[in-house]
């Protein structure tokens, strides 16, 4: 039975995406561990051809050059790997266009000083002129 296009598959007979949702995040997180792993797979191959150069050339600079390109390879890994998907063009961004300054020395509010207000007299008799020893 051939399915057609108004029953939710494509030519090719998989079923067509017809939410919005992001993908899950083990998904995400599975991807983000392959990004890993490539970049780092590019660290040994790396070292081993540093010292393959120094043997074939006997030349240090090669080598010390092909070591330093490797040096940087696993902070650039977590850092990508890290990163979040791309924002999608309807998503809300979390600030508006108005730029904030942040002073230098932040100082916090100091508000008016106001008059505190007076106690009220008090018209009945208090404890101690009855000398019952409170208060």
């Amino acid at each position: 039975m051939k399915r057609g296009s108004d029953l939710g598959f494509d030519d090719d007979g998989r079923p067509v995406l017809i939410t919005a949702a992001e993908p899950s995040y083990e998904e995400q997180r599975r991807a983000r561990v392959r990004k890993y792993v490539t970049l780092m797979a590019f660290r040994v191959p790396a070292l081993i051809g540093a010292a393959v150069a120094y043997g074939a050339w006997h030349n240090g600079l090669i080598s010390l050059l092909i070591v330093a390109a490797s040096v940087p390879l696993p902070w650039m890994a977590v850092l990508i790997a890290n990163d979040r998907p791309p924002r999608r063009a309807n998503e809300r961004r979390r600030f508006d266009g108005a730029r904030r300054r942040t002073p230098l020395f932040p100082t916090a509010e100091r508000p008016a000083l106001e008059a505190r207000p007076h106690p009220q007299p008090q018209t009945g008799p208090s404890s101690q002129e009855y000398g019952d020893g409170s208060g």
